[in-house]
């Protein structure tokens, strides 16, 4: 049986979220630290580069069709019409082409938060060799499984109504896809250290405050084009500095 989330006083915290990933922007730059980055940001980079240059074609080819629909006299609207499309994609996709990178990143973002804690707590870093990397391919696409179990049946509810409501819907999803933010990228030192992902939940719900305006500040920089090439190290960095500062103290590990 899992063990419930203690239930514990958060009085101590000094720093917020956002502040901790902002730190992650320095931590990836550690001494010892790069090699294990230069994976998560290689797959990153090649996804969203492919990804988001399909997106625009399509876009673009989309926005050509209406434009060709509407008389000449409205091709003022091109102006209103791109941006407002341009926005939209970055909102509803960022977060689902974060899934797919961690989905085949998971392992050396594994690797990457078991190093970082390492350097932070003073302890021993792992060897980080790809047989460790192997080794943990099950147990990490196991728990990627879990998240999108957790995000699908959601997410599906929040998109619709994103449609439906038109402002009210989009800050729904908005910070739907922020908690899912947090959920993704704090959750890889709790995985190392094998804390049962509903535990894990449950943790980071007792203060909210700390896992959106993490989760806010990540979501907001991965809609910021050439910057979110280097969100997901940067979150799992300033993730895992959460972890060893307080969350840690919270489970029994």
């Amino acid at each position: 049986m899992e063990k419930p989330a203690k239930q514990v006083n958060y009085s101590a915290i000094n720093h917020s979220g956002a502040s901790y990933f902002m730190k992650g922007f320095s931590l990836i730059r550690r001494k010892g630290i790069r090699r294990f980055v230069f994976i998560p940001l290689t797959i990153n980079v090649l996804l969203f580069s492919f990804a988001f240059y399909y997106i625009y074609l399509e876009l673009s080819n989309y926005m050509t069709s209406i434009m060709s629909w509407l008389p000449s006299w409205l091709d003022w609207l091109n102006v209103v019409l791109w941006p407002l499309a341009v926005l939209t994609i970055l909102v509803i996709f960022s977060f689902l082409f974060s899934t797919v990178a961690n989905w085949l990143a998971a392992p050396f973002n594994g690797l990457l938060s078991e190093k970082m804690e390492a350097i932070l707590s003073g302890q021993k870093a792992p060897s980080g060799d790809m047989l460790d990397i192997i080794k943990d391919i099950p147990r990490t696409l196991s728990r990627e499984w879990q998240k999108l179990s957790y995000y699908l049946p959601r997410a599906i509810g929040f998109f619709i109504l994103l449609w439906i409501l038109p402002v009210i819907g989009q800050v729904i999803w908005f910070l739907f896809v922020a908690w899912m933010m947090a959920i993704q990228y704090k959750d890889f030192p709790f995985d190392n250290h094998k804390i049962p992902f509903a535990q894990m939940k449950a943790i980071l719900k007792q203060n909210q405050s700390v896992s959106y305006s993490f989760g806010i500040t990540v979501a907001l920089f991965s809609m910021i084009p050439i910057v979110n090439l280097v969100v997901m190290p940067v979150a799992i960095c300033g993730a895992t500095a959460l972890w060893v500062d307080y969350y840690q103290d919270k489970v029994d590990v």
